[in-house]
């Protein structure tokens, strides 16, 4: 049985955007280690994201389009920071990004609806 393209797509991408997330963003909790470690481990960590980011366009192009993969990318990159920044980096979830996300899934009803 094979998957639906839009389930691999948007899974792909998720899993993506957890590893995209804590190389751009992990070592903010580790402010005491040396730069060029952190960029070195930053960029192994990247090295994940793009072998799951690459085949998920590859996979979901065609289906969607590539304005649709970025919307659905970034919809993704917004969820995954929201939670990452709650409970790994222990920073509050405020009104105002709430309503910023809001409106970014605003934007991507309007990308997405059939005009």
């Amino acid at each position: 049985m094979q998957l639906p393209v839009p389930a691999v797509t948007i899974g792909l991408l998720l899993c993506s955007n957890i590893f995209m997330t804590f190389a751009w963003y992990g070592h903010l909790k580790h402010r005491g280690s040396a730069l060029p470690i952190v960029i070195l481990i930053s960029w192994g960590i990247a090295f994940f994201e793009y072998v799951l980011q690459v085949p998920a366009n590859r996979i979901g192009y065609g289906y969607f389009n590539a304005a649709e993969l970025k919307t659905i990318q970034e919809v993704i990159s917004l969820s995954v920071f929201c939670l990452f920044s709650v409970f790994y980096l222990n920073e509050p979830l405020r009104w105002n990004y709430i309503v910023g996300f809001g409106l970014i899934v605003l934007a991507a009803w309007v990308i997405f609806k059939q005009w």
